[in-house]
């Protein structure tokens, strides 16, 4: 999970910097939830492309949708196909 602050700028087509820090805290929770999710650690060596996508996916979602609560909207709980790019990866413990 290597996802950079200017790689998640370009996703996000954002081109000032008055988001920056909001933006790189953003990345933080989504390296780290996708770590624990998946079971492999953040900045794991040789993390599969998947991860990186997923980690602009959920940064995105995390930073257009910062409430955990929206009123006369239909709102989702996570980006469309984000958990499908992280299973095949996940480590299942029983």
């Amino acid at each position: 999970m290597t996802i950079s602050l200017a790689n998640l700028k370009a996703h996000l087509n954002i081109s000032t910097d008055e988001d920056d820090d909001l933006l790189q805290d953003k990345i933080d929770a989504a390296s780290q939830w996708i770590a624990q999710y998946t079971g492999v650690p953040v900045g794991a060596p040789d993390t599969p492309a998947p991860f990186d996508e997923a980690t602009r996916q959920l940064a995105a979602h995390m930073f257009e949708n910062r409430e955990s609560t929206l009123v006369g909207v239909t709102a989702q709980m996570l980006p469309m196909g984000f958990l499908d790019l992280l299973n095949p990866f996940r480590e299942w413990a029983f």
